[in-house]
């Protein structure tokens, strides 16, 4: 265990091999984070202090603004939601699950992945000698120099083409509750 004190994007983890998933967890405003995951032509990007997500196709490049409450409709793209948790799985043995309660994810991959995936979390092929492997190939003992390594975009966010959620009544309530500078309850 470590603490992230980078206040940049960085890739937790990645399929180097077959390009089957990437997680990144993305620095957003004021402080929060969300978890960018990509798998199947599908990403969904999970705001676990906020409690939502959102899920878009990459082929179109729009996002469906739906909560993730059903299914994703992709036949190789599995989620389920409940009040405090959500979990994305896919046929190939990737898993990613948030625990919103506990502000808590967790990501699992099957044998299949073994040895090709690499990012903070490691190089998953059980050798403890080679988990601080930075990007290049070779490996560091510094926590500040290998999470500079796995930082992506320059500390920006994933570009995406994004259209943006129509919001709700019930959004904007919110907003202007906890989000407008002048709020007592921001």
């Amino acid at each position: 265990m470590y603490d992230l004190a980078s206040k940049c994007s960085v890739l937790l983890a990645k399929d180097f091999v077959h390009s089957a998933f990437t997680v990144i967890l993305n620095e957003e405003t004021r402080n929060s984070r969300s978890l960018y995951v990509e798998m199947n032509q599908t990403v969904i990007t999970i705001y676990p202090r906020l409690k939502m997500s959102k899920m878009y196709n990459i082929s179109f490049a729009e996002e469906n603004c739906q909560a993730l409450d059903q299914s994703l409709g992709n036949s190789t793209t599995h989620s389920q939601r409940g009040a405090s948790r959500i979990e994305i799985s896919d046929q190939k043995g990737v898993s990613v699950s948030c625990d919103f309660q506990y502000d808590l994810c967790t990501v699992t991959l099957a044998g299949w992945h073994h040895g090709i995936s690499a990012g903070l979390f490691g190089t998953n092929d059980n050798e403890a000698g080679n988990e601080w492997m930075v990007p290049n190939g070779s490996f560091t003992d510094n926590v500040k120099e290998f999470t500079q390594s796995w930082q992506v975009n320059k500390c920006s966010l994933i570009p995406k083409k994004e259209k943006p959620c129509p919001i709700t009544a019930k959004q904007n309530i919110c907003k202007v509750f906890f989000e407008e500078p002048h709020s007592l309850l921001r």
